[in-house]
């Protein structure tokens, strides 16, 4: 136990340093951009109302202020750290003077549900027709499905997404292709509304699984394949062991470790199609709050959404990191 506790407290660290890091480049990169927040607001509110000279140049040190742009870098850098840790990461440009944050937990619940319901259909699909495969190598059925996997895998996701609009949307008609919900529901906790968004969220979830399931399915696949020569499963099956509790408890389960490695590692990429697909379906996510951000130079927002991105992978990743000792016995914390 002294061991394991050892060991989260050094994978905590490394949590720590990655958030750190990944922030800090956020900062610096949004930094870097050549949009000045405060023109861009002052010309929007310019265009709204006329204002003498004085009074323009008045509101252009209030805005500086606001933004914090009237202090050296690295001071800002201390600021954004502050903010940071106390969850405000000042006004949204593109909603100003609404907070970034309140945009950002606004949308989160959206790309949370999204992410999670198709990373755990595609793992879970993935990895049991794979697994089936490579222990059922003769299969036909197991066969052809192994063949589509491997023409579908190399496929982006915003390609699929763009095939699925074209296919439900304008051929075969019965799925709606943009929004979260139906726009003659009022957003509540009811039923009707929680169908609606189980109704809009078929295709965006669609397409994040209709991709992920051949990575999974081939990797599981290759694994299992190796696992069924391995002398333990010969033995069990010289034993007259039941071939579902060989399948489920002898070769299964020590390929998902492995998978569930492969998943940590593939939570970035699958959060960069999950952003890609939200903006394909107009799907009310951190997607499409981020593109908007970024097309409206909105600093702070594409801040804010930068930083919880990072914070929330790099902790999924962290607690599979903890489960890998837990699941396998072979491997030790130390």
């Amino acid at each position: 136990m002294q061991a394991f506790l050892l060991f989260a407290f050094k994978r905590l660290l490394q949590l720590l340093a990655v958030i750190f890091a990944g922030c800090s480049a956020a900062f610096f990169i949004s930094h870097l951009s050549p949009v000045n927040p405060v023109e861009i607001t002052l010309g929007r509110i310019s265009a709204q109302a006329n204002m003498s000279p004085e009074a323009e140049q008045a509101m252009r040190e209030s805005l500086t202020e606001l933004f914090g742009l009237n202090v050296p870098i690295w001071e800002q850098f201390f600021h954004f750290w502050r903010r940071f840790l106390i969850g405000d990461f000042g006004p949204s440009l593109m909603a100003f003077p609404r907070p970034a944050m309140q945009l950002v937990m606004l949308a989160l619940p959206w790309t949370a549900g999204l992410l999670i319901v198709s990373v755990v259909l595609t793992w879970i699909i993935g990895n049991v027709l794979g697994g089936l495969a490579g222990f059922y190598q003769n299969s036909r059925i197991l066969k052809a499905i192994g063949m589509v996997a491997v023409g579908i895998q190399p496929i982006p996701y915003y390609i699929v997404a763009f095939l699925m609009v074209i296919i439900f949307g304008f051929l075969w008609p019965v799925l709606p292709i943009s929004g979260g919900f139906a726009r003659d529901i009022q957003p509540a906790w009811t039923l009707e509304f929680a169908l609606s968004v189980l109704h809009y969220a078929i295709l965006p979830a669609g397409s994040l699984v209709v991709v992920g399931i051949g990575t999974w399915f081939l990797g599981m696949r290759s694994l299992v394949s190796n696992i069924v020569t391995e002398d333990y499963v010969t033995y069990a099956e010289l034993g007259g062991v039941k071939c579902g509790r060989i399948v489920g408890s002898y070769v299964m389960r020590n390929a998902l470790v492995p998978q569930l490695t492969a998943l940590g590692m593939a939570l970035g990429g699958i959060f960069s199609g999950t952003i890609i697909t939200e903006q394909v379906f107009t799907y009310p996510g951190l997607g499409s709050l981020l593109v908007n951000a970024v097309n409206s130079g909105d600093s702070a927002t594409v801040l804010a959404v930068s930083s919880i991105s990072i914070v929330a992978c790099a902790t999924a990743i962290f607690v599979i990191d903890l489960i890998h000792p837990l699941l396998d016995p072979r491997i030790k914390a130390e």
